[in-house]
């Protein structure tokens, strides 16, 4: 996974071509020869931060020679690209970690229907047990946002392994309904910790060239977690499945003990040295880390000169730079849920047997997840090469087709043949390429700093509230309007989040994450009004 993440970085880096954008001079200012690097805000700063930042500008600008400073553009070295990409492969095995629990209900269930002991269940047993996880992971989701800002995004996704192996051994051991529940409700809780830490943190560690490919990496690792569930699922026991689950979260554990911390986060706790530490070797060369992290020194001093550093939450929650890229995230959220991207992995098995068509319903819920694993590291790639745009509207367009003929198909009749299950796979396949990928791209590139780690927390919370409450009122909504219903309303929803990306989803590719503040702090609102009536207005 390491060398085919690096060579993929490495390859496409020396192709992209290197753009000259205008400074805007601050950085220059900082760093001009023969002048002792100044903060304008000093009554605004403790004294201790103050002088620990008066040091480090003393200590890189007497030593320094900058190359020309070239606006949101970083370039990293080889070694650097290889970091970056040994890094993220720590995270990987986390994700793939928490692939386990959101699969284990598919593999569970029907051996738990069979099971001839006191574990034995029916559908609203079922139910729960799909659902549950879902319920407890936005508690986990609440508290991570808190949590990261406090002891760091590194930490967090360590803290996160915890629970997720006790949850695992309390599944395997379980005797009762009760300590199966309480198993599901810990790992979802996990789950919930470290779902937003891991978009954050990498979308900080990575230049902006590589950002796209390595933020999506996780959903590879991800979708190969519920493969290698599934895979279990058809040759072992549920309980064997539960105790195999407990090895990916210890060696993610011990992966992220040689990681660094976010630089991002550090310079924002005043820690500039240990800051520039975490750059170089992210960025293998000491020049492009200065100017990186000057570049967000400089904004952070900026908000600072503006009175932003005192305003409160809420407040700054409520202002149109935060507010809109924050409503384009949940307004998406919703419209996925409801588009089914998580209910076909709860229920995989089930919705398939439901739909018809020749293939068993284990083959072809197998097939599915080695679909939705090849589409993602396929949708990895074409990040680096296609904007985000032009691929998440193509995955729209993709899904809506496949349920809505799914579903005209399924109001003539119970589906036959190889048809039903191609249009699901079909499904899977569109959904993962940008639909899947999208939210934790979203959360690691649109939000602006400041409020990265709290708002990436609750907008985790909210999405699991309400995924919570779709798969468990999915049996009853199949119950009600049947399996063409099921799609038809899966179809509406991807197309209704299609039109809604289209409209006001702006194009991040290449561009630095000041550059996407920068763009929200200006008077747009409609990406395609914005690219005819203000051309110069640029990402």
């Amino acid at each position: 996974m390491v060398l085919l993440l690096f060579g993929y970085a490495l390859y496409y880096r020396r192709r992209l071509r290197i753009i000259k954008i205008q400074s805007d001079g601050a950085h220059e200012v900082m760093l001009a020869k023969g002048k002792k690097p100044q903060v304008a805000s000093k009554e605004a700063q403790s004294a201790e931060e103050y002088e620990a930042l008066q040091s480090f500008l003393r200590s890189i600008s007497s030593t320094a020679t900058l190359p020309p400073y070239v606006k949101g553009e970083t370039y990293s070295s080889v070694r650097g690209v290889f970091n970056q990409c040994l890094i993220t492969c720590a995270v990987l095995i986390l994700a793939a970690g928490a692939g386990h629990p959101i699969g284990f209900s598919a593999v569970a269930l029907p051996q738990l229907r069979t099971e001839n002991s006191s574990m034995r269940i029916d559908d609203e047993m079922g139910s729960w047990i799909a659902s549950i996880h879902s319920a407890a992971t936005p508690l986990g989701s609440m508290l991570s946002g808190p949590i990261m800002e406090a002891i760091g995004r590194r930490k967090t996704l360590q803290a996160s392994t915890l629970p997720l192996i006790v949850g695992w051994i309390l599944i395997g051991t379980a005797s009762h309904h009760a300590l199966l529940l309480l198993g599901r409700i810990v790992c979802g809780f996990a789950v919930g910790i470290l779902a937003a830490p891991s978009q954050v943190y990498l979308g900080e560690i990575s230049e902006p060239r590589l950002r796209g490919l390595l933020i999506g990496t996780p959903f590879v690792a991800y979708s190969l977690g519920v493969l290698y569930v599934y895979a279990l699922g058809g040759a072992l026991t549920w309980r064997s499945v539960a105790h195999l689950s407990i090895v990916l979260p210890a060696l993610a554990f011990a992966a992220l003990c040689f990681s660094p911390e976010s630089p991002t986060w550090l310079a924002r706790q005043g820690r500039f040295h240990d800051a520039m530490a975490a750059m170089s070797r992210l960025r293998g060369d000491s020049d492009t880390a200065q100017r990186e992290l000057h570049e967000l020194i400089s904004a952070r001093e900026k908000e600072k000169a503006r009175g932003e550093e005192s305003v409160r939450f809420l407040a700054t929650v409520l202002r149109p730079p935060v507010l809109k890229p924050l409503l384009l995230i949940n307004a998406f959220n919703m419209l996925q849920i409801l588009s089914g991207s998580y209910v076909v992995i709860f229920y995989a098995v089930d919705i398939i047997n439901d739909a018809g068509g020749s293939l068993s319903s284990h083959m072809a819920a197998n097939a599915s997840a080695c679909v939705r694993l090849a589409v993602t590291v396929i949708a990895c790639v074409l990040l680096l090469r296609v904007t985000r745009r032009f691929l998440v509207l193509l995955s729209g367009i993709g899904t809506a087709v496949c349920t809505l003929a799914l579903a005209f198909l399924l109001s003539q009749g119970p589906g036959t043949g190889v048809t039903p299950p191609a249009l699901i796979l079909g499904y899977v396949a569109f959904n993962t390429l940008g639909f899947f990928l999208l939210p934790g791209l979203m959360i690691g590139e649109l939000l602006p700093t400041k409020v990265r780690g709290l708002c990436g927390g609750y907008i985790f919370c909210l999405f699991n509230a309400v995924l919570f409450g779709f798969t468990k009122l999915y049996p009853i909504m199949k119950n009600s309007i049947g399996m063409a219903g099921v799609f038809g309303l899966f179809g509406a929803a991807a197309l209704l989040a299609t039109i809604v990306l289209f409209l006001l989803l702006p194009e991040t590719k290449g561009k630095s994450l000041i550059q996407i503040e920068q763009y929200y702090q200006k008077p747009n609102i409609l990406w395609v009004t914005r690219k005819r009536t203000a051309d110069t207005q640029n990402v």
